[in-house]
């Protein structure tokens, strides 16, 4: 939902993973094309780098070391050759399996993209400044509160933009978590076909509706970073990361 300088609102129906990062599903291989995992979607790293090795690389930019604590993301998988991940999230948690810290995964339709790193966002959200545009209407100025607990039976993300202590854009993420089995797999084609592919045709298409309603462009120029945020889908489907 955008308030300013327009009121806008629209939602979104899909699906999203949610896996443990070194425990990656592994589908039969006639299904694999509709769900793969790419690493090079993600962060910065070699091009044999895993997720798992390219996160810990960002977060030992951070100074941190989980010593093999436990990662599980919530992401969008490959359909058919196709990605489309505006917003990752990450929970990091210690060897007592204590959560950490929360990683939120930015791309923009540029090409950008900057990861965030926060404290766990369960009691209450966490504040962090904007440091890449996500559209042409939103520029770097501003900065997020960031709601994302931990997923367990159901899904609830909150991400808003705010300026001058005003909501400008808010974006929520719902969605029931529920196993990925070869049926529910299929099941997902057929009600969500081309997943990652429909979100980034929808988002461009309401870029065009605040074009066609004369919202004014935001300046992006910004200095380089090394991994923005529109998440415009709003409500998912988080299967677990095992197929039975």
């Amino acid at each position: 939902m955008r308030r300013a300088p327009v009121h806008h609102y629209f939602e979104h129906r899909g699906y999203c993973w949610y896996v443990d990062v070194d425990q990656l599903p592994e589908l039969p291989r006639w299904l694999r094309p509709f769900a793969r995992f790419d690493p090079g979607a993600h962060f910065e790293g070699g091009p044999d780098d895993s997720l798992r090795r390219r996160i810990d690389a960002f977060l030992a930019r951070h100074g941190i070391d989980l010593r093999g604590g436990r990662i599980t993301a919530l992401l969008q998988a490959g359909v058919l050759g196709h990605v489309f991940n505006p917003v990752t999230l990450y929970w990091c948690h210690d060897t007592e399996g204590l959560l950490r810290y929360v990683v939120v995964e930015m791309h923009n339709t540029s090409g950008g993209r900057h990861a965030y790193l926060l404290p766990p966002t369960s009691d209450s959200p966490a504040m962090t400044t904007k440091k890449l545009p996500m559209s042409p209407f939103n520029g770097i100025d501003g900065y997020y509160l960031v709601k994302a607990p931990r997923p367990e039976a159901e899904l609830d993300v909150m991400v808003s933009l705010h300026r001058e202590n005003q909501p400008a854009f808010v974006a929520t993420l719902r969605g029931i978590r529920r196993a990925a089995t070869i049926s529910e797999v299929l099941w997902l084609q057929w009600v969500a076909p081309l997943a990652p592919r429909m979100a980034a045709v929808e988002y461009r298409l309401q870029t065009l509706t605040l074009w066609l309603r004369r919202v004014p462009r935001a300046s992006t120029d910004c200095p380089a970073d090394e991994t923005s945020f529109a998440p415009t889908i709003s409500v998912s489907h988080a299967p677990r990361s095992q197929l039975s």
